[in-house]
């Protein structure tokens, strides 16, 4: 997916999530993106969101902490 596409969709999550009480709009983005987002999708994320946030909605940010972080594939042997 392109980065531009994927930074998009993290942004609909939060917009979506904006409307919801102060107090579960982050842990609710984290959870959208934790239960359906797949593992490839998550570790783009964190690819593009590791060299810059920007582009992504204030709340997207805030929420990479709770969101579960791929684990690296370990090298073939």
């Amino acid at each position: 997916m392109s980065p531009d596409k994927l930074r998009y969709q993290a942004n609909q999550i939060a917009t979506f999530f904006a409307s919801q009480p102060e107090s579960e709009q982050i842990e609710g983005v984290a959870d959208h993106i934790n239960k359906f987002w797949d593992p490839r999708m998550r570790a783009q994320l964190f690819e593009i969101s590791d060299e810059s946030t920007e582009g992504f909605a204030p709340m997207v940010v805030a929420a990479l902490g709770k969101i579960r972080r791929p684990e690296k594939a370990s090298a073939a042997k």
